[in-house]
């Protein structure tokens, strides 16, 4: 990786690592994110979204093995496995049983996780310097539209929010989201 696109996502990172919320483009639209460890960051992420930690939250990685501390890899077959694997990278988010230990905060009321491998480049990169996967969900307050700049992301949560500028990708709808072990939709792409 170059020296200009570290320095680009450095002042993030120390961002991330400071326990706060950020803002990143994604396949559709700008994400928040937080360092998904981070009990804090994550209140605060919730906080800002006013969002109830019941309904659980969203992981993106760069790659499968950002996501197997957080799931129980064990409890899927080859099969489920190689039809999860057939979709990504890319905007498939995939709900796993999430492994015990793993934080309520992530989780909500369920004993799993929704998860997904980004194709976006942005995301890839930042989630490999950063060293895992971040909390994602799309980036607007209570009863906005979801961001789809880095001036919309700045309009909403003020000048000095952190944001990774960049493009959206292409998409005009979030993630599809899909269980893993019935293949069944719960939320249409």
């Amino acid at each position: 990786m170059s020296s200009e696109s570290t320095v680009i996502f450095t002042p993030i990172i120390d961002a991330l690592h400071n326990q706060q919320v950020i803002a990143y483009p994604t396949e559709a639209v700008f994400g928040l994110g937080c360092d998904p460890d981070s009990e804090q960051a994550v209140n605060a992420l919730l906080a800002l979204k006013q969002r109830p930690w019941e309904k659980g939250l969203i992981l993106i990685a760069a790659d499968y093995a950002q996501l197997t501390p957080y799931i129980d890899d064990t409890a899927l077959n080859e099969q489920q496995r190689a039809t999860m694997f057939a979709s990504w990278p890319g905007p498939v988010t995939w709900v796993i049983p999430a492994r015990p230990e793993t934080s309520r905060l992530l989780t909500g009321r369920f004993n799993s996780l929704a998860v997904r491998v980004s194709d976006h480049p942005l995301v890839q990169q930042l989630c490999r310097q950063f060293g895992k996967p971040l909390v994602s969900t799309s980036a607007n307050l209570s009863g906005q539209e979801p961001c789809r700049s880095a001036d919309e992301v700045q309009q909403q949560f003020g000048a000095a929010f952190p944001v990774l500028a960049g493009s959206v990708g292409g998409r005009l709808n979030p993630s599809e989201i899909r269980d893993v072990l019935t293949g069944k939709q719960i939320r249409q792409g």
